[in-house]
């Protein structure tokens, strides 16, 4: 969130977690300049420190700017994109004494041996009381040395959430910690590389899955789905590249992997996300010293220079997955950027946070700074700041927002139209679906295309050509309905997008082929999109469930929503509805998140140009671009070559095992013997022997000819074409096939 107008300098204070004071050091704007002098000054009466910010881009900035300032090298930054090696090197210059701080992010929470820090700063709120106790507990690990801790916030609204933070993590409030449960897409990779060293039986192996705490209540049904998943039952004629991971002998109930199944378990093991990132390399062939965002390699050229690691880099050259530099001591490099976003406030600190605002809310100004400097420990300038700022709340709007109180405020923006924010103090896991829930009610009553953006201090919602607000009901909706709400509004989503491909890669539905290559970000898009649209039509693919359940319990935190809203509808929870002339100073920063989200999507397409684009008069757009056919620009002997590898014909195509030839059929659908035959290194009978013995492949007439056709395809023909089908095929992949023409 960007800084109020006047900056915002102190944090919480506690014994152990201390405030700045930056009183005497207050800037006429900004708070930077007000910020970095009090940290260097932290970090030059210490022998050693460790500076924790909550983004790799903030690290980045914050060691450049202390060195400049400084005049010396007096830090460097520490976070995931820098190479391990490099980390490695900081970290022993910290331990040896050459190096006076590092400014990093979750990267130091662990216990990566650095020898003894005297202190440690958090620029910003922590977030949440766990990562606070973490960070802060790297200072003073020696026996009867208390742990130091200095928390700088940012801007008014970072120094009530520090205040909460400090304040719970001298109580101890640590946030529940809540184990993922059956989670789908990591199940098929265990089963993928559990079957790659053995082959097993499907009940035995069932029961060796359900003795691991998550996957203890693992039932049945959702098992064989994953089975019939890496089996290729949920084989589509649009996604034939898509392929079997294992066989499934469904008689005998035997699981094997398939050729290539254990390489492939091995290159793509694990459980962090591939987002798109280039390694970036010292010289053609030189050790890799950290990576870079794809977006931000996308937008640089040769021969600029960026800073990664608190040194200057220029770059040489930009090749398919990498990035080759060369060190530019002395030279000015523009700052990285790294895309993701953090957890968002957990629901517990929102209610803590809540609660402190509605005892200050209570207390006379003095009361308040007896209660801030004693049982909060602010010091007198973080007490001033904190109270200036719910004073100013109350008097905008007439009440705080608490955890008793959320306040719908109403105002209009600079043309014309309604703004609407919800102040809560629950976090980003409770507001997202909240705002997904109340954007599906407004369309249902009439208002068109609302847009909604959401952070930790509540939900910002903007009414385009309407002149009208929306009543306060249609803002909560009731605990009963919001799951159906969510289910029908994800599936369209962003969100829901990356995660599904994130899953489909865990899953190993999306693997790289190749060790230590990586896949464009945007290949991976696209492969995601062709594999969700080609899924819709089965309503139990693993991988959609499985994306379902990861938003609806592990992004969100529905279980506080619905509480919420309940608490709401029993009167436990107020709701104060107040229209404004302008944003109040606790709205301020929400529009301001609000047009920074906002800022550069004029050009995205709406679903409505999308539609438009597609209904397009294409007679019209003929006669403005001319008439010229397409057809006279190709060539017919790469039309054939086309062809024959899309046929399989091809020499460098030939099937060599049964499990090609299974994918093969899947593919191209029915063939006689004697066309299988042409696509083989050597006569299939073996091969179809081996595909009948485990219920892969069947044998069918149909006109008089013998065909053969994958087992999975069987209840289509069965049901397209009035095919007898031979006995003993399994009752799972003989149900009705509703599409079976198309």
């Amino acid at each position: 969130m960007p800084p109020e107008p006047t900056p915002d300098k102190p944090s919480s204070d506690t014994s152990d977690v201390k405030a700045s004071n930056l009183k005497n050091s207050r800037p006429a704007a900004g708070m930077w300049p007000a910020i970095l002098p009090s940290l260097l000054a932290s970090i030059r009466s210490h022998t050693t420190t460790l500076v924790f910010c909550n983004s790799r881009r903030l690290a980045e900035r914050i060691a450049q700017e202390l060195n400049d300032l400084a005049g010396e090298e007096i830090c460097k930054a520490h976070h995931g994109s820098v190479a391990r090696e490099l980390r490695k090197k900081t970290e022993e210059a910290l331990k040896r004494g050459e190096l006076r701080s590092l400014v990093a992010t979750s990267s130091m929470e662990l216990g990566i041996d650095i020898s003894s820090i005297d202190l440690v700063v958090q620029i910003g709120s922590p977030a949440s009381v766990s990562q606070g106790l973490q960070r802060v507990g790297r200072a003073g690990h020696a026996l009867g040395i208390r742990s130091q801790g200095l928390i700088i916030p940012k801007f008014r609204g970072d120094l009530l959430e520090a205040t909460a933070v400090g304040h719970g993590m001298r109580n101890g409030s640590i946030e529940e910690c809540v184990v993922p449960q059956n989670c789908l897409d990591i199940l098929a990779q265990q089963i993928v590389a559990m079957c790659s060293t053995e082959e097993r039986n499907a009940d035995t192996l069932l029961g060796i899955i359900r003795r691991a705490y998550s996957y203890r209540t693992l039932s049945v049904e959702a098992y064989h789905s994953v089975l019939d998943m890496l089996s290729g039952r949920f084989s589509h004629s649009e996604m034939p590249q898509f392929r079997p991971r294992i066989n499934w002998d469904r008689q005998e109930n035997r699981l094997q992997a398939r050729q290539g199944s254990k390489m492939l378990s091995l290159i793509n093991g694990g459980t962090i996300p591939d987002r798109g990132l280039f390694a970036v390399h010292l010289g053609q062939g030189g050790p890799r010293i950290g990576e870079l965002d794809e977006e931000m390699v996308y937008e640089a050229r040769a021969g600029e220079c960026f800073l990664l690691g608190a040194s200057t880099w220029r770059i040489l050259e930009i090749n398919r997955d990498q990035v080759i530099v060369a060190p530019a001591p002395g030279e000015s490099g523009k700052m990285p950027f790294w895309r993701g976003e953090g957890p968002g406030r957990p629901a517990s600190l929102g209610r803590d946070l809540g609660a402190i605002a509605r005892k200050l809310a209570a207390c006379d100004d003095k009361e308040c700074t007896q209660l801030l400097e004693n049982e909060y420990q602010l010091s007198p300038d973080a007490s001033e700041h904190l109270l200036t700022y719910l004073r100013n709340q109350e008097a905008a709007t007439g009440t705080i927002p608490s955890d008793t109180t959320i306040v719908i405020e109403r105002f209009p923006d600079e043309v014309g139209d309604w703004r609407v924010c919800i102040l809560s103090p629950f976090g980003t896991r409770v507001h997202a679906p909240w705002a997904m829930a109340i954007a599906a009610l407004l369309s249902e009553t009439g208002f068109d295309s609302p847009q909604m953006h959401w952070t930790d201090d509540g939900i910002a919602l903007h009414l385009p050509n309407t002149g009208r607000a929306p009543d306060t009901d249609s803002l909560l909706p009731s605990s009963e309905q919001l799951r159906e709400l969510l289910v029908n509004s994800l599936a369209g989503s962003a969100l829901f997008a990356t995660h599904f491909r994130e899953n489909a890669a865990r899953a190993l539905l999306l693997p790289r082929q190749r060790p230590g290559k990586r896949t464009p970000l945007w290949l991976q898009r696209l492969k995601s999109q062709q594999l969700l649209d080609a899924t819709r039509e089965f309503p139990n693919f693993p991988i959609v469930i499985e994306t379902y359940r990861e938003c609806m319990q592990d992004v969100f935190d529905l279980a506080s929503l619905e509480n919420i809203l309940d608490s709401i509808r029993d009167g436990a929870i107020k709701v104060e509805s107040i229209e404004t002339p302008s944003p109040s100073p606790f709205a301020r920063g929400l529009v301001y998140s609000y047009t920074a989200a906002f800022l550069y999507e004029g050009d995205a397409p709406s679903a409505e140009r999308k539609a438009a684009a597609l209904n397009l008069d294409r007679s019209l757009l003929s006669e403005l671009l001319g008439s010229e056919n397409l057809r006279d620009f190709l060539d017919l002997d790469v039309i054939g070559s086309v062809e024959e590898e899309l046929q399989y014909l091809a020499k460098d195509r030939q099937i060599r095992n049964a499990d090609q030839l299974h994918d093969l059929l899947r593919t191209l659908g029915a063939l006689s013997e004697n066309e299988i035959d042409k696509r083989c290194e050597e006569p299939a009978r073996a091969w179809l022997e081996t595909l009948v013995a485990s219920a892969r492949a069947c044998e069918i007439h149909l006109g008089g000819d013998s065909l053969w056709i994958a087992l999975e395809h069987a209840a289509a023909y069965r049901d397209a074409l009035n095919v007898t089908l031979p006995e003993g095929i399994p009752r799972e992949l003989l149900v009705p096939a509703p599409d079976a023409i198309f």
